[in-house]
């Protein structure tokens, strides 16, 4: 031990701190005069707080008292700003799950603020040769994060916006990539929280017409071992270090990393729109229990971890362990970390990566499992929008539509759908459920469409445009010879694979990707965007982006390139978001039951090419590429925000996927008479050729794949 540790223990003496002898809050509390400490570890045998000065000096203070497993105490003169760590003294007994091993600096799983990086991979393993040997003597001291007292600061002020469900479209970026090449953001903000406040950025996210941005994971990322071994660094950031700390990655100035979240949210916020974070409770970063020793496995691996009968770690999310979602410890980490967010940081919501496992405290998926029901019913977060990522590694974590009242979900099911009508691979059938809210998945109880999170494209796979200009992956850039990543893409090259100067491949892929994107922007449910696909963007045929060179800037790490921007496809998609908008038919709040509507007529019916209705053995008919939907606008259950019930036009949809066709309009005896077109996708911007009114029964020639939108004339 050096001589500039020291050894003593704080006892708490003011009103003003946490009461003396409470274990909560955990982590550390800054109160008059110190600050109080407090560490869930119930089977160690002791905890020291170790305070790190500048220089790696080292001053260590035992927590002298134990509440409920918690170990806590009151440090006098630690003020805000002050960096520490945690040793674990306790039982080497790996069998059991217990790993307590003092010679290893701990970062403080409560820890609002984190300073440093991972060093050497040898000095973060706990144990020597095998997981189930002897302990490892390495000092992890300055190899791992420390942790930063933080005091309390002000919560974004801005009022919520509080976007209804079924107004909601959903914007997926990744903070840093999103701003990092964008020329109107100041250098100094490129990639950063500040970068989403700047006015070129909020002034696009409102004329695109987007309600709600959710946020690939902001919690602080510790790359995992063997990405790192590689040379390389997690991008994504599903690999969590701290659960209440903002990434300081996307802060432009070190240590300023809340503050700059907060007004971020705040701009936000300031233009109406929401704040939804992608949360990662499912795993950490310490991977299996070969991996390291960084936090949560040193001081109670069998209280934040599923493990099996033989001390190892139960691996259903496939990145090596897996939190055990009915532990107090987790449900009460998740709980708190999830309020924090809400509250003291203003988000408005979360989406669950692999969900699925939050349910899962045996192998059984239970929609009632006791971290979801927490969450469900909790009175902070059951006033927040929650998405689940309905699955997990496994295939009996594949659970879409098996969530509880309170949870949206991500629906693969319409992805796969509709890439596969637009690629010519299946006729109507499922495509009709599809864009009318998938009722067959999210009905039959008290859920709403707007459950059903509908894309097309998302960070896990090929943007939009990489959709429809590759065949295959091309993963090469991630280092593992492009074995990671999905082959079952649904995908089409239209002839050339990759960058073409073709004119006739760039109109077909043109046409390609403007009817994916129409199909998802009009139909019932949620739609979610990825960002940059309303501009074309392209990761070169790269279908899991979750990696870059360790030290490769923000403008290299697969961001978005503003300055090749396909203004026609901008214009275009904020087109579709506006007849969205402007037509609540096409974004109803009840699932269509064919019932009549006080118009007399149907609220929704399906049409062939030729204007009949279809018939079972069309239904069933995989050749069928033309399908016409009537939306009645009559009966369309939505309130406006003085509480009144909305009335709407009617709606005539036609989709068509393949070559040149024409078509008749619907016409049945109760249908509108006449159709004015609002909206074609054949269009570079999707301004109808002809707006003037035409009759039903019309004959339309259509010149390829389309999305049509007729409103009807008169209602």
């Amino acid at each position: 031990m050096s001589s500039n540790v020291h050894h003593t223990v704080g006892e708490p003496d003011s009103a003003n701190r946490p009461a003396p002898g409470s274990p909560f809050p955990l982590g550390a509390t800054v109160g008059e005069g110190g600050t109080q400490f407090a560490v869930h570890s119930p089977d160690a045998d002791g905890i020291e707080i170790c305070l790190i000065d500048d220089d790696g000096g080292e001053r260590r203070i035992a927590l002298g008292s134990r509440t409920y497993g918690v170990w806590h105490g009151f440090v006098e003169g630690v003020e805000a700003g002050t960096k520490y760590g945690i040793r674990a003294h306790g039982p080497w007994n790996p069998s059991d799950g217990r790993r307590f091993n003092p010679q290893k600096i701990l970062l403080d799983p409560a820890a609002r603020t984190i300073h440093g990086t991972v060093g050497s991979a040898e000095a973060l393993l706990a144990y020597e040769d095998d997981p189930f040997g002897r302990p490892n003597t390495v000092d992890s001291l300055g190899h791992v994060p420390l942790a930063v007292v933080t005091a309390p600061d002000v919560p974004p002020s801005a009022p919520r916006p509080g976007i209804p469900w079924d107004r909601t479209v959903v914007y997926e970026m990744h903070v840093g990539a999103f701003t990092a090449r964008h020329p109107d953001v100041p250098a100094e903000h490129r990639g950063t929280y500040l970068g989403l406040t700047t006015p070129a950025v909020l002034d696009h996210l409102t004329r695109l017409g987007v309600t709600t941005v959710e946020l690939l994971p902001v919690h602080a990322t510790i790359t995992e071992p063997g990405v790192r071994a590689r040379g390389m660094r997690n991008h994504w950031g599903y690999s969590t270090g701290a659960f209440f700390a903002p990434d300081p990655r996307f802060a432009s100035t070190p240590g300023a990393e809340i503050a700059e979240f907060r007004t971020m949210v705040d701009a936000l916020h300031s233009v109406g729109i929401e704040v939804i974070l992608d949360v990662v409770y499912n795993h950490t970063c310490e991977s299996s229990v070969d991996g390291p020793s960084i936090s949560w496995r040193g001081l109670d691996a069998p209280g934040y971890y599923l493990l099996d009968g033989r001390g190892h770690d139960v691996d259903l999310t496939g990145c090596g362990n897996t939190t055990d979602s009915a532990s107090p410890a987790v449900v009460r980490m998740v709980c708190d970390s999830l309020r924090y967010w809400a509250t003291d940081m203003g988000v408005d919501g979360f989406r669950f990566d692999l969900a699925s496992t939050l349910g899962r405290p045996a192998w059984r998926f239970d929609a009632r499992a006791p971290l979801l029901t927490a969450i469900a019913t909790d009175p902070v977060l059951s006033t927040r929008k929650l998405i689940a990522e309905p699955w997990d590694a496994t295939g009996a974590g594949y659970q879409v539509g098996g969530f509880g009242a309170m949870w949206s979900e991500w629906n693969d099911r319409y992805r796969d759908t509709v890439r596969r009508f637009w690629a010519g691979q299946t006729g109507v059938r499922e495509l009709a459920s599809r864009i009318a809210g998938s009722e067959d998945i999210f009905g039959g109880g008290v859920r709403k469409p707007w459950a059903s999170v509908n894309f097309v494209t998302a960070h896990d796979g090929f943007t939009a445009r990489d959709l429809v200009s590759y065949s295959r992956k091309h993963n090469d850039a991630n280092g593992e010879d492009n074995r990671d990543g999905t082959d079952n893409n649904i995908s089409e090259n239209h002839g050339v694979e990759g960058p073409t100067d073709d004119p006739d491949v760039i109109a077909a892929r043109g046409r390609h990707v403007r009817a994916l994107l129409a199909t998802l922007t009009l139909s019932t449910g949620t739609p979610m965007l990825l960002a940059g696909d309303e501009i074309g963007h392209t990761q070169g045929g790269n279908n899991n982006a979750y990696c870059v060179p360790e030290d490769a800037p923000a403008d290299r790490s697969w961001a978005i390139d503003w300055e090749s921007a396909d203004r026609d496809l901008l214009a275009f998609v904020s087109r579709l978001l506006r007849i969205r908008r402007s037509a609540p038919s096409l974004r109803q709040q009840e699932f269509f039951f064919g019932r009549d509507t006080p118009s007399g007529r149907p609220d929704l019916v399906w049409f062939d090419g030729r204007g009949n209705e279809l018939t079972t053995d069309q239904w069933h008919d995989d050749s069928i590429r033309t399908i016409q939907a009537w939306v009645d606008g009559g009966d369309v259950r939505s309130y406006a925000s003085d509480g009144h019930r909305v009335d709407d036009a009617s709606s005539l949809l036609v989709l068509h996927s393949g070559g040149p066709t024409e078509v008749s309009l619907a016409c049945p005896p109760w249908a509108a008479e006449r159709f004015v077109a609002v909206f074609d996708s054949s269009t570079a911007d999707g301004t109808p050729v002809d707006a003037t009114a035409i009759d039903a029964g019309s004959p339309l020639s259509l010149s390829g794949s389309t999305v049509l939108v007729l409103r009807s004339v008169g209602r």
